[in-house]
C-alpha cells in the first residue's frame, strides 16, 4: 500500500507515533506499505519554523533524512499537473498547503493518512 502522509500526520511520527490513531500505526507499521512525504509538507513545516510556530531540537533537513532511513520514506515533488488539479477541486479547504496534498493525492491515486476531517470533502481517500 502507498500513502501520502498529511503534515501533522508526518510530524505526529516522528514525534510520538501514538498520537496516530491505531489504524494509522498498523498502517505505516507495515512491513509493505510505502511512506510518502510531499515537498508541499515540509515547505510548509520550513515556513512554520522560520516565522516561530513550531520549535524543533533538529535542522528540517536532518529530520527528513532521518526519517527517509527509518521509514523508508520517499519523497513526493510537486508536478504541474498536480498543480492543475487546483482549477478542478473545491474551496472546502482554503489552507493552500492542504489543497496542493489534496491536489497530489487526487493526481497520484495515494490515499491520505490524515486527521483533518475537512479533507474527507474530496475525492480522495482519506485514512485515519
Amino acid at each position: 500500500m502507498k500513502i501520502l502522509l498529511d503534515t501533522h500526520t508526518f510530524m505526529w511520527l516522528e514525534k510520538d507515533v501514538a498520537l496516530l490513531s491505531a489504524y494509522g500505526r498498523t498502517i505505516v507499521s507495515h512491513p509493505d506499505t510505502d511512506l510518502f512525504l510531499s515537498h508541499v509538507s515540509i515547505w510548509e513545516i520550513q515556513i512554520k519554523l522560520s516565522i516561530g510556530k513550531l520549535n524543533a531540537k533538529l535542522p528540517l533537513n536532518e529530520r527528513v533524512t532521518m526519517a527517509q532511513s527509518l521509514n523508508g520514506l520517499q519523497l513526493l515533488p510537486i508536478k504541474l499537473e498536480h498543480i492543475y488539479v487546483l482549477n478542478d477541486l473545491p474551496l472546502h479547504h482554503r489552507d493552500p498547503f492542504d489543497r496542493l496534498l489534496i491536489a497530489q493525492a487526487v493526481s497520484e491515486g495515494l490515499p491520505l493518512l490524515s486527521k483533518d476531517r475537512k479533507l474527507q470533502a474530496y475525492p480522495v481517500q482519506v485514512i485515519w
